[in-house]
């Protein structure tokens, strides 16, 4: 418990290139959490399980990340209350839309984790989380009716 004294500190993003890469993954993540419950709002119901699925893939990647965080004793961002969207979700065709628009941020975020890392273990965990990121956003424009859908270098412009 805490004393009326003590005042609860905001989360530091780090200063160095790696530690804030993480930091603004792990950033993204929460988003992106926030925004899956936007589009499971929206979503067409045959399309409950690939909600699902997303969620849980970001969940568990959020607190994978926490831990990483906290194994270097980095700062934690905090999930925002709420979240300003990339896009308008007013049906399923936009929900889809955002998924895969959230999917295409988290792969950039990741991304620059793979770029800045300097740790091994937090590289591999950055790669893999890219992958996963590019195969859902797949999953999402194969749903949505898009092509291709697969992207050549997830997380960038290439």
């Amino acid at each position: 418990m805490t004393s009326p004294t003590s005042e609860a500190r905001e989360p530091v993003r780090p200063a160095d290139a790696a530690g804030a890469a993480l930091f603004d993954a792990l950033a993204a993540e929460h988003a992106t959490i926030y925004g899956y419950g936007v589009v499971s709002a929206h979503a067409a119901p045959e399309l409950n399980y690939l909600v699902s699925d997303s969620m849980a893939e970001h969940r568990a990647r959020r607190e994978a990340a926490i831990a990483l965080l906290e194994e270097r004793n980095v700062d934690v961002p905090l999930p925002a209350a709420g979240y300003s969207l990339p896009i308008r979700v007013d049906n399923s065709a936009d929900a889809a839309r955002l998924a895969i628009r959230m999917e295409q941020d988290d792969a950039t975020a990741w991304r620059a984790v793979v770029e800045q890392a300097r740790d091994e273990k937090v590289r591999a965990f950055g790669v893999a989380a890219m992958l996963e990121t590019a195969v859902t956003a797949a999953r999402w424009r194969r749903a949505a009716g898009d092509a291709p859908v697969v992207v050549a270098f997830p997380g960038g412009s290439e």
